[in-house]
């Protein structure tokens, strides 16, 4: 078994468990994933698989990304990932991986990595928690500022300010992995896994689904 799978987010919604409670789950949809290349120690070093993950027109790929996929008998892919084994892989180029992988890990845990939503450029209030500055008499269109940040220049001449300080800019469209997330249900008929609550990106974002390294059960 090949502990991961690359799939796409489709939304979030709810579920009846036992006792009539409702839970929220995002539904994910997981594959087809191509095994594009199988590595191993004795030619490579370490033991892997390359997988790719949804199909792209050949025009908007390149020559050696077609020449690499053709060898696994399929087209070009949006997306390539390679997964390290611990032991050599039971699989070999052109196979399909689907959901039906973690048909026996329901109710088990995973790790899902993803990119975050973009949220533009954002104040130190949203982007770190801050408390802004006092609301009473005196305060004057400094109500969201970050304050005084002169004391964090490294030495006596001011060089700027220390890497790390936290201060207004960019916020989100980052890589996040959320992990320990229960995975509630398998639909093999859609390809589809529900995943108990939310989890990183917007519907329509691609996710790296792995079997978690936690202590199961």
């Amino acid at each position: 078994m090949i502990p991961t799978l690359l799939a796409t987010k489709i939304g979030m919604t709810h579920i009846l468990l036992k006792h009539g409670r409702a839970e929220p789950v995002t539904v994910v949809k997981g594959g087809p994933c191509v095994v594009l290349q199988v590595k191993n120690k004795e030619r490579d070093g370490y033991d892997a698989v390359q997988l790719g993950y949804g199909d792209v027109k050949p025009h908007r790929s390149t020559k050696p990304l077609i020449g690499h996929a053709s060898k696994a008998g399929t087209g070009p892919k949006r997306v390539t990932r390679e997964v390290r084994l611990a032991e050599p892989a039971d699989v070999s180029a052109g196979d399909v991986l689907t959901v039906e992988q973690f048909a026996s890990k329901v109710n088990g845990l995973v790790d899902v990595t993803g990119i975050t939503k973009g949220k533009g450029f954002a104040g130190v209030m949203k982007r770190h928690g801050f408390g802004g500055k006092s609301a009473s008499h005196g305060t004057e269109r400094k109500h969201r500022s970050a304050g005084s940040i002169g004391g964090h220049a490294p030495g006596a001449l001011g060089r700027g300010v220390k890497k790390g300080k936290r201060m207004a800019g960019h916020m989100g469209d980052v890589r996040c992995t959320v992990r320990a997330i229960e995975l509630l249900k398998v639909d093999t008929e859609h390809g589809l896994l529900l995943l108990r609550g939310s989890v990183p990106g917007p519907a329509g974002g691609t996710l790296w689904i792995r079997i978690s390294n936690k202590v199961q059960g």
